[in-house]
């Protein structure tokens, strides 16, 4: 979902995944558990979301598609982490 600046109420339990047209994106950390071995890739497509998000009065939504990493990618990510 995507909010104005300052309403999305953040704490320890989420985790920055980096920015997106200039907007901050996080995951809870449960999530960032569960997702951390695949690239996450976010798309804006014509169509309803099914959210209170701002991008409903748009006509757009978010579409997220992932892969998991290579072996390769993995060392790569453990080296910098």
């Amino acid at each position: 979902m995507c909010f104005e600046e300052g309403e999305l109420m953040l704490d320890d339990s989420d985790v920055w995944l980096g920015t997106v047209h200039g907007c901050k994106c996080y995951m809870s950390r449960d999530q960032f558990e569960y997702w951390k071995h695949t690239q996450i890739t976010i798309d804006v497509v014509k169509g309803r979301g099914a959210s209170f998000s701002l991008e409903i009065p748009l006509g757009v939504r978010f579409l997220i598609r992932s892969r998991l990493f290579t072996e390769e990618e993995m060392i790569q990510l453990d080296a910098i982490l």
